[in-house]
């Protein structure tokens, strides 16, 4: 038996964001959003339609950190009115940081609290949001979980929670116009990553497999066409449409093996996710020969009858994004592999993988050969 339920209304399409006013419907709204100049002109638009917000945190960092978050939340206690719909403007760490603040209401510590023992669900808000998203990867506007990150000790956490569904996903690829290459490309990864990891998943299902395999399919076609000019509306179209689905797939699978090979490689050397979270994948997919059913069959529809060769033309694709698909290539030390191999089977999205930990170390000798071969 499996099910499938995703509850978020999506609105898609180019001059979308125009629609907003009318979502927000005369509610007292915060506005979360980052602080540079084209997000600057799409909050006083806004402003101009929707009238001013109750509350606008336009300090968003990339990777939403303990210590920041705690002094925005704190923003909604002071808020002049009660908060009734937060609007999530931006990428993922916008979007992530307005659930932690819907759960938080005002007090970052219950959220903290909830991350670190599980414990305390009955004291976190569900505030609703409408994300508007202006890069295509996260997929977090269809997702009820955020990732925290905890810099000082070196950990990250997922704060998951069913009402933190945003209410709607506004959909605006004219917004996602301008985005510069590197985020381009780290963002379009990050969503295949998506798409491929709830394929080999214990939590996948035909629905969501389905999603998968048109997300992955499309972002293998559209992402070197979009690198190569990002002022390509059709394009980010695309690629919208294919990171949509992508989060429509992952929404009710979460991610696996290789998002918790990433979170380390990003945490101590600074690789961006989406490239953490992708280079891994040509060895999983290589690993999962044989694993039958229809989560093999998906993966031939992406790549082929032969995974072995699916997983080759997957390293050439990464490699002709400058995407090295090795450890080696992401600056981790060869004495510290194996440890984090072990630290992510052994995590939660490690358990969600539906192979082995032999099989992709058979793998990873392989994809190692391969490279040494070839240079």
């Amino acid at each position: 038996m499996w099910n499938y339920s995703n509850p978020v209304e999506i609105i898609f399409g180019n001059g979308g964001f125009d629609k907003l006013p009318k979502l927000i419907g005369g509610r007292n709204y915060a506005l979360i959003t980052y602080p540079e100049p084209p997000f600057k002109d799409l909050a006083e638009k806004l402003t101009s339609a929707a009238g001013p917000a109750s509350l606008v945190i336009d300090d968003i960092a990339p990777n939403p950190d303990y210590v920041l978050l705690e002094g925005q939340s704190a923003r909604f206690a002071q808020a002049d009115a009660p908060i009734d719909v937060i609007v999530a403007l931006g990428g993922g760490s916008v979007i992530d940081s307005a659930k932690v603040f819907a759960a938080a209401n005002g007090d970052f510590r219950k959220v903290a609290h909830f991350l670190e023992t599980k414990t305390g669900a009955e004291a976190l808000s569900a505030i609703p949001i409408i994300a508007v998203p202006t890069t295509a990867g996260t997929g977090s506007e269809v997702t009820c979980w955020a990732t925290v990150w905890d810099e000082v000790r070196g950990q990250k956490f997922s704060l998951a929670r069913p009402n933190l569904y945003p209410e709607t996903a506004l959909i605006d690829p004219a917004l996602m116009l301008g985005k510069p290459y590197g985020l381009t490309l780290a963002t379009g990864l990050d969503a295949l990553s998506h798409a491929l990891e709830s394929i080999w998943n214990v939590n996948a299902n035909p629905v969501s497999a389905r999603h998968a395999v048109i997300a992955a399919k499309t972002i293998l076609d559209t992402l070197p066409k979009l690198v190569g000019d990002l002022g390509n509306l059709e394009y980010r179209s695309r690629q919208a449409e294919a990171s949509l689905s992508a989060g429509l797939a992952f929404s009710n699978t979460k991610t696996a093996i290789a998002h918790n090979l990433s979170y380390p490689i990003t945490l101590r050397w600074g690789i961006q996710h989406g490239v953490a979270c992708s280079f891994s994948l040509p060895v999983i997919l290589r690993s999962m020969k044989g694993t039958g059913g229809f989560r093999e069959f998906s993966l031939q529809e992406i790549f082929g009858e032969d995974l072995d060769a699916g997983a080759v033309r997957l390293t050439r694709f990464l490699n002709s994004l400058g995407v090295g698909c090795t450890f080696k290539d992401q600056k981790v030390p060869d004495d510290q592999v194996a440890e984090i191999i072990d630290q992510a089977f052994a995590g939660e999205r490690g358990k969600n993988f539906i192979g082995s930990k032999a099989s992709f170390l058979n793998s990873m000798e392989h994809q190692n050969r391969l490279v040494f071969e070839v240079t």
